[in-house]
């Protein structure tokens, strides 16, 4: 219990307010995200790599992301065939399960349980995730050789990769950025958390309910809350992970399905409803299963 009331509750709270204020106002989202995606990501990002001492936990983080990705692919792909669906359905059920909302939830979530060095470990997955989501969430919404040029294409349009790019180039390099332009950086990032967190909560409130299809939410939710947790377990006793890293990415797998990831549902009308449908129910459920987790984690 304690840990629901200090770590989930008070995230809990920033995304009802965001809920809250979008039923409410009905702002339009797009123009808020674009403020967290083309400004405060980017200065979150750069902060992290920029001071972040990278060493080769980080490169075990890059492997962990590529095989937690595939298996989770592979699940689906298999359950699809015994199944017997659609492309568009397996699509869907990829969209829903492979790729985990590190962000808007994981990182103050990991904040609030792990302290700074957590959340800087946090922060780089994120981008991780954003990069792989933008190449093969849009790949598997769109398919096809269009897809890939699409999925290409968004991902060099994503602002965080530029800002990863700037920052290990400036630590390479040895490159010192003044003092002042770094408090405008350490300004910007410090708002960007809160900020993605009530986008969350307004992203979850435009979520229409009815007409769910149960046998593939339940199925989704498991593979996204308790199957993938799991994997990502697996991998961490075979990879050289400390201690909190292990944590960090253990907890991340266990994150929800992307809010993002419906946006790329429905621009492909790739069962969006499903997808939808599988976003707030598992955002839903992780109240309990990331507050069981954490505890397990102890």
């Amino acid at each position: 219990m304690t840990i629901f009331l200090e770590v989930v509750l008070p995230v809990l709270l920033v995304f009802f307010i965001g809920f809250l204020v979008q039923k409410w106002r009905k702002i339009k989202i797009p123009a808020v995200s674009e403020v967290a995606i083309y400004i405060m990501t980017p200065c979150l990002v750069f902060r992290t790599f920029y001071t972040a001492h990278l060493d080769m936990q980080y490169f075990y983080m890059v492997i962990f992301s590529v095989l937690l990705l595939f298996a989770l692919i592979l699940i689906n792909k298999v359950y699809s065939f015994f199944m017997k669906y659609p492309q568009s359905t397996e699509g869907g059920l990829i969209l829903s399960t492979a790729f985990m909302n590190s962000g808007n939830y994981g990182a103050p979530i990991i904040l609030f349980a792990y302290g700074e060095v957590g959340f800087d470990y946090s922060v780089t997955f994120l981008v991780l995730q954003a990069i792989v989501m933008n190449f093969f969430g849009v790949y598997y919404a769109a398919r096809g050789n269009e897809g890939i040029k699409i999925a290409m294409k968004a991902v060099f349009l994503m602002p965080a990769t530029y800002a990863v790019i700037i920052a290990l180039l400036a630590k390479t390099l040895d490159v010192s950025v003044p003092n002042n332009l770094m408090a405008t950086v350490h300004i910007i990032a410090e708002a960007t958390v809160p900020t993605v967190m009530i986008i969350l909560g307004m992203q979850l409130a435009l979520i229409e309910l009815g007409n769910f299809e149960w046998g593939k939410i339940a199925y989704g939710t498991i593979v996204r809350l308790i199957m993938s947790p799991l994997i990502a377990y697996a991998i961490t006793l075979v990879l050289p992970i400390d201690p909190l890293l292990t944590k960090v990415l253990i907890v991340s797998a266990a994150m929800p399905s992307a809010a993002t990831i419906v946006m790329y549902a429905v621009q492909f009308d790739s069962e969006p409803k499903l997808v939808s449908s599988i976003t707030l129910v598992t955002t839903l459920v992780s109240i309990l299963t990331i507050t069981l987790l954490l505890g397990l984690l102890q």
